[in-house]
């Protein structure tokens, strides 16, 4: 059973950061997409970021292009997102997610799924 647990998650002021952190209990992460979603309070869960298997850059929503930057470490089996010049729209809980299962990268069928990490921005 592949189990993802997230965390680096919090209460921040705007225009502030934060990273947060996705560790996977599986085997090899190499071969898998990975990808953060979030999901606001009375919203869909979104597309945040992702990164391919072996990429250097990743995949943004627009709203975060510029601010945010994925990255994976596949000796560490972890994913991360660095979140800078947050804004109060981006409180949710944030979510990590592996294993596309095919269609756009966009979209929410993943195979695993984390419990998620609370971020809250302040004004």
């Amino acid at each position: 059973q592949v189990l993802l647990v997230e965390s680096g998650g919090g209460l921040v002021q705007a225009g502030g950061s934060l990273r947060l952190s996705c560790k996977a209990s599986i085997r090899n992460t190499r071969p898998y997409t990975m990808a953060w979603f979030r999901r606001a309070p009375g919203k869909e869960r979104e597309f945040v970021a992702a990164i391919s298997p072996g990429a250097a850059d990743g995949l943004y929503e627009d709203s975060v292009k510029g601010r945010f930057t994925i990255s994976r470490d596949n000796a560490k089996k972890t994913l991360s997102l660095q979140m800078t010049n947050v804004k109060p729209e981006d409180t949710a809980v944030y979510l990590c997610a592996a294993q596309k299962l095919g269609g756009d990268i966009r979209e929410p069928n993943y195979g695993y799924w984390g419990q998620g990490t609370q971020v809250t921005v302040s004004a």
